[in-house]
């Protein structure tokens, strides 16, 4: 199958919801975690959890860069951008992620030069056409969007562009998963394994959690019959007792990845030493720092940044919710003082946020079928 239609195929998902039901053991509890927030919302909309057995549980995972994203570095932008002769730029869902001083466009609305870019082209762009001020480019995201931010760093450097530079958050999908592992509170028995991070890195990093941990992992796409697909293929082999790698995705993701990108990405970045996670604490050789040959156009060099930490509202149980410990529903907070109007947590505000797919997707839909 090549298109999208396919994928969504009434009579195929039809046979596919069958076999998983005929699969699933009804002496065994399946618990699988969707790595990818992308998975997540695609499961809520098409109400994909609502066909499967009810041993057959789906676990939200850590993959959504700005949920992942700790308060302290949206200050440390916010410091940044306080500053005079400088322009902030990002990604549209970081906007509204708040910091203990507020979010980006709270402090837009105060006077600060903060602006939406599609990508980090957008940014050298606006550094062009803006010689007299100082643009940077808030970079954020996993292996996905790393490859276009080194890129884009090679031409600034190529070119001589004095008045760009990058403040980095960029951070690894692996280290969240190894920290998932490594979560006492956690029982995972297979991994929906993150789409579009694979058609950058491939499928060979992944090898580690089927050996080492026998932890068996499907990469999928973001199609109903691509998770379904998935789901059988997992429990297949766990109930064999098997734990490997198999690539679903095949239309996308290459066995080794998109060499070309991932050259990019080793050209310009680094691993840093360590990197604060929200929810997840300090991990090491979890991000990626800009290598010394780039200083030039490194924001965390060339401007002074404080480097601060803040601990999330004790209210908020992000950091369970980004683990799988909790459900977002069963947040304190959920559907009360954090909505998507009004969030406390980057969970509800991110376009790949499990909060902010399950509001859109279910606690909507309870809310008004309970008015009716």
């Amino acid at each position: 199958m090549r298109f999208v239609d396919e994928f969504r195929d009434s009579a195929l998902v039809a046979g596919a919801i069958r076999e998983i039901h005929r699969l699933a053991d009804p002496r065994r509890h399946y618990r699988l975690m969707e790595v990818c927030g992308g998975h997540t919302h695609s499961i809520y909309r098409f109400g994909l959890h609502e066909l499967l057995p009810s041993n057959v549980e789906l676990v939200h995972g850590p993959g959504c860069p700005v949920c992942v994203l700790p308060m302290g570095r949206i200050d440390d932008a916010l410091s940044i951008a306080g500053q005079p002769g400088v322009i902030v730029c990002g990604f549209g869902d970081l906007m509204r992620v708040p910091g203990k001083q507020g979010t980006p466009l709270q402090w837009r609305s105060r006077g600060a030069d903060i602006r939406i870019v599609y990508s980090p082209s957008d940014a050298l762009q606006l550094a062009l056409a803006n010689l007299e001020k100082q643009v940077v480019f808030f970079a954020i995201g996993f292996e996905t969007t790393a490859p276009s931010t080194a890129l884009t760093l090679m031409r600034a450097k190529q070119e001589g562009v004095q008045n760009f530079s990058v403040f980095s958050n960029h951070v690894t999908i692996l280290s969240a998963m190894r920290a998932v592992l490594d979560s006492p509170d956690m029982r995972i028995d297979g991994f929906i394994g993150p789409g579009h991070v694979s058609t950058v890195i491939g499928c060979e990093p992944y090898e580690w959690i089927a050996r080492q941990e026998s932890k068996p992992i499907v990469i999928a796409g973001f199609e109903p019959l691509d998770i379904l697909q998935s789901i059988i293929m997992l429990l297949r082999q766990l109930n064999v007792g098997e734990s490997r790698v198999e690539n679903q995705y095949r239309r996308a993701v290459p066995q080794r990845g998109n060499r070309a990108a991932l050259q990019a990405m080793a050209d310009v970045f680094e691993l840093r030493t360590y990197f604060e996670w929200r929810g997840l604490g300090f991990i090491a050789q979890s991000a990626l720092g800009i290598r010394e040959s780039y200083a030039p156009w490194n924001a965390e060099r060339r401007f002074n940044v404080p480097g601060i930490r803040i601990t999330d509202p004790k209210s908020a149980q992000c950091g369970e919710v980004l683990k799988g410990v909790l459900k977002p529903p069963q947040c304190k907070l959920f559907g009360k003082e954090c909505t998507p109007e009004l969030p406390v947590g980057a969970l509800m505000v991110s376009s790949e946020g499990s909060c902010a797919a399950y509001y859109q997707y279910e606690y909507r839909k309870t809310r008004i079928a309970a008015r009716v």
